[in-house]
Order: structure tokens, then sequence, then C-alpha cells
């Protein structure tokens, strides 16, 4: 039986924190983004068998489908989660349960790599319109530049609002290029703070792995059918 600390994210009652110490364990390195998809689901039921996974969920919105990464159903509730993968060309010998190869491609964009969490987050807050419901956005990289605080005198960047590394706070309007795109800008109603977890090391360059998980609770009526940006 897991036991749950006050304040602690969890999966539809799992303490994530179990659920990433298993999924760390056996999978230290993932081929792709829908391969951390099925990984997690696989890790949740090895913890939680009652907890049922289904990916790829569509979500019953006006205008064009929208897709949830993640649908978690337990009877301590449900928990919508959204993926992001990003990742620097790295090489990697056997690893894993069983051991495979792998090579990680330069995702490169990192800037996209923020504007599309943050997105997730907004979603998230979307979707998660009933009381029984939380949010969880996991982002899982090997890119340090994610996680790491730009130097005071960097110059002004286009996604400076959208910023992700460690301490950062997000919270209401975030405008890509100081606004002049216009089609970028996330409106949040929560505030977040953010803490990186160490994922796994693996040798040589890029092989530190961390992740960011950023929990979403469920809106208040009144704001849960506040239209947001779309992905």
């Amino acid at each position: 039986m897991t036991t749950t600390a006050p304040g602690a994210t969890t999966v539809a009652g799992v303490p994530l924190a179990d659920v990433m110490g298993v999924l760390r364990r056996d999978r230290p390195v993932f081929h792709s983004e829908a391969d951390l998809q099925h990984s997690f689901a696989r890790a949740l039921w090895d913890i939680a068998p009652e907890v049922r996974s289904r990916l790829e969920v569509p979500q019953r919105r006006p205008g064009r489908p929208e897709y949830l990464d993640l649908l978690c159903l337990g009877p301590a509730g449900r928990t919508l989660i959204e993926f992001k993968y990003m990742t620097r060309s790295w090489t990697g010998t056997p690893c894993g349960t069983p051991d495979e190869e792998y090579r990680l491609r330069n995702h490169g964009a990192d800037d996209l790599a923020r504007l599309h969490f943050v997105r997730d987050i907004a979603r998230l807050e979307r979707f998660c319109d009933q009381p029984d419901q939380n949010g969880l956005a996991l982002l899982v990289t090997n890119e340090p530049r994610l996680w790491t605080a730009p130097k005071p005198a960097s110059r002004a960047t286009r996604d400076r609002e959208f910023r992700i590394h460690e301490g950062r706070t997000l919270t209401g309007t975030l405008r890509w290029a100081d606004g002049q795109y216009a089609a970028n800008t996330c409106h949040l109603r929560g505030t977040y703070g953010l803490a990186w977890q160490p994922y796994h090391e693996q040798p040589g360059t890029g092989g530190t792995f961390r992740y960011l998980a950023v929990p979403v609770t469920a809106a208040p009526p009144a704001a849960a059918s506040r239209p947001e940006s779309s992905r």
C-alpha cells in the first residue's frame, strides 16, 4: 500500500514519485515521446493495477478535435497527462530492462520546447473541468538549456516569458516576442513554481536526464468554461 504525503503530486491517487522511481529503474532513456507515454502507463500499472490508462483520448471541445496524451482512471479519481520529451544528441551503451541501444537525435529549438510545454499546462487547465480530476504536465529531457537559468547579461529572446528553468514561476498572460505573435500567447489561471528533479545519469555528453512535473488542479465551475488558447 502506498502512502501519499500531504501536497504530493499524484496520478489517479498514486504518488508521482513512486511512478517515476519504477520508470527510471526500468527505462532510464526513451526512444521517443510515444515510448515515454507507453512506458509511463506500464510503470503505473505495475504499481497500481486498479488504475486504467488510455492513450490519445479525444476531448469534447468546440472547434477542431483535441486529444489528451494519457488519461489515468482510478478509484481515487482521474489524472489527465500531457507529455513532452525533448532531447539533444546522445548515443548510449546498452541500458534499461532489457538492455537496448539508444541513439537520440538533437531536437534543437529549445524556445519552441518551452512554448509547447507551457501550452500543455494551459490545455490541462481547460481539460480539468471536473472535481474528481487533476492534470499533470510532464517533461523529460537531457537538454540543460531548459533547466538552466539564462545569464543576467543575456539578450532578450522571443521566449523569455516562457522560460521554464529551475526556480521560475509561471502565471498570468505569457506573451511571445513581447506580444508580436498573438497566436502564441498563453493565459494561465494558476500559479506554477517550477522545480526540476533528477531522472537518470548516463555516460558521456548529454547523459544527464531530468524531469519537470507541473500539477494542475481542476478549475472552479466558472473558470472551467473560459476559453483558452489551443495547441
